[in-house]
């Protein structure tokens, strides 16, 4: 029956397949290893191979400038900057609370994330972008949201959404970036800059290495082939 379903599904992109081959895969794993299946029946399947992607979602530093520049409200100007600078995630920059934040001895701010996996991070940024997120403050409690909807309430995902695609348009970047195009432009850029491969890793909260290294195979800007000679 398995195997029948994903026969009916090929007309569906080799992403979407996986997806569904990896979901089927881990609901059976769950289900023998609790105890429900004395079989894991879906082991024999095989998860189609997909076409890493990553460099498509890699935006330049200049782009990632223009989408901070062009954008005129603090609000949002501020949640640009700090997707970029601290790699967040959209749900870790929408729940960020102003008790999150402390300052730093020297200069910039700590930022206290609690993240994927129930795992907390702590974030070093820099003055500038401390002092961008100090504007937006006002009279706010160490409870209040860093970032607030017209309605008082914290800034949605999808809210973030909609920023980020106005500045995505505002740069004329033909490209459906999204929220996490911030996080990917983060580690590639530091990367390239020679920051420490562990260090991006901690930044990120990455629990594997070996995720913050796809990174440094989807750099569009180097080659080896640029060291040889024809």
């Amino acid at each position: 029956d398995i195997q029948a379903f994903m026969d009916s599904i090929g007309d569906y992109s080799p992403a979407s397949k996986a997806r569904m081959a990896a979901s089927i895969k881990s609901l059976f794993s769950f289900a023998k290893r609790i105890g429900y299946l004395h079989f894991d029946v879906a082991s024999p399947i095989k998860v189609p191979k997909v076409k890493n992607t990553l460099s498509e979602r890699i935006l330049c530093e200049e782009d990632i400038q223009k989408m901070i520049i062009l954008t005129d409200k603090p609000r949002d100007r501020a949640l640009l900057r700090l997707l970029y600078i601290a790699g967040l995630r959209v749900s870790e920059v929408c729940s960020l609370k102003w008790r999150d934040i402390q300052p730093a001895n020297g200069e910039g701010a700590y930022l206290n994330i609690f993240g994927k996996g129930n795992k907390t991070r702590s974030i070093l940024v820099d003055q500038k972008t401390y002092n961008e997120l100090l504007d937006l403050k006002g009279d706010a409690g160490p409870d209040d949201p860093v970032f607030v909807s017209q309605k008082g309430n914290a800034l949605s995902v999808p809210q973030a959404w909609r920023i980020v695609k106005r500045a995505a348009k505002r740069a004329k970047i033909d490209a459906a970036v999204s929220p996490h195009w911030f996080r990917h432009a983060h580690a590639s850029h530091a990367l390239d800059r020679g920051a420490p491969i562990h260090l991006v890793q901690a930044t990120l909260g990455h629990a594997s290495v070996a995720t913050t290294g796809r990174y440094l195979h989807a750099r569009p800007n180097d080659s080896s082939s640029l060291y040889l000679i024809a």
